[in-house]
């Protein structure tokens, strides 16, 4: 009873000082508060339901032997996240959305290729992963070049499709203007068409971003090397050793939330320019 009436403890003071922070002027250090503390709350309502009720390790590990593991964990941790992040969703991402956007400057420029590869991009993404990551394993093998090639099965088409509509942004007008100018295709992407699709070209790479991380690691549960954040997990669900994988999964949260946030970060410094931008600041 001490742990569940500490839970209801930590509930109400989380609750209170997030409703505090939330009625104070919208700053850095308050936007920042609030979902660390509500995280924390969190963590420590499930630590004390998790000793409260009696809940086995096995079914679910409180975060104390989750942060227990991990720290005794950090050499397996740091491989696995090298071998899944780094080599085959960060590869794959490169790739992906490298060729979605050639693919999508082409799309632009052929209304013939407009009309034939989107329907066949929006084929390709509707194909099952779970079926298709056995296939690229195959072919690519089972170290991280089949991840990448699955990653790249993922970002295209998300990235694809922005592209393509962004570059459909400028309007009639803006590009009647550039033509008065006497500007041609290559000057007129480069100076307003492109700008104008930067929005959308981020908001592709960011929705890339957590599929490509993802796909790694679904794609791992079909044949890797004796690494990577899938294979550890699949191995360590076999041997009950739960908070292993739970403290896998906090890696790949910490690596996707990271990676976003990157992105986020890139965005804001080159299209700063963007009133969706400028009402942040």
């Amino acid at each position: 009873m001490a742990w569940l009436a500490a839970g209801l403890l930590f509930w109400a003071l989380g609750w209170w000082i997030n409703h505090l922070l939330a009625h104070r002027p919208r700053t850095t250090a308050t936007r920042l508060a609030v979902p660390i503390i509500f995280g924390l709350t969190v963590i420590a309502i499930w630590e004390c339901l998790v000793r409260g009720l009696g809940i086995s390790p096995v079914l679910l590990p409180p975060p104390s032997q989750i942060a227990a593991r991990f720290a005794t964990s950090t050499a397996i941790l740091w491989e696995d996240f090298v071998q899944t992040a780094l080599k085959g969703a960060l590869t794959g991402y490169i790739i992906g959305c490298g060729a979605a956007f050639l693919t999508a400057i082409a799309i632009d420029r052929s209304p013939f290729l407009q009309r034939g590869l989107l329907p066949v991009g929006n084929f390709v993404a509707a194909l099952p992963i779970i079926g298709m990551a056995p296939i690229l394993v195959m072919w690519f093998g089972f170290d991280w070049q089949s991840k990448a090639a699955v990653v790249v099965v993922m970002v295209f088409f998300p990235m694809l499709v922005n592209t393509v509509q962004g570059l459909a942004e400028a309007d009639a007008m803006q590009r009647d203007l550039m033509r008065t100018y006497a500007a041609g295709y290559m000057t007129t992407l480069l100076k307003l068409r492109l700008p104008a699709a930067m929005p959308f070209i981020f908001n592709g790479l960011k929705i890339a971003t957590t599929l490509a991380l993802i796909g790694a690691i679904v794609a791992e549960f079909f044949g890797s090397p004796v690494k990577g954040m899938g294979f550890r997990i699949s191995t360590s669900v076999g041997q009950l050793a739960l908070d292993l994988v739970w403290a896998e999964i906090v890696v790949a949260a910490l690596a996707g939330s990271g990676f976003y946030g990157l992105v986020a970060l890139i965005e804001r410094r080159i299209t700063f320019w963007h009133p969706s931008q400028r009402s942040r600041i």
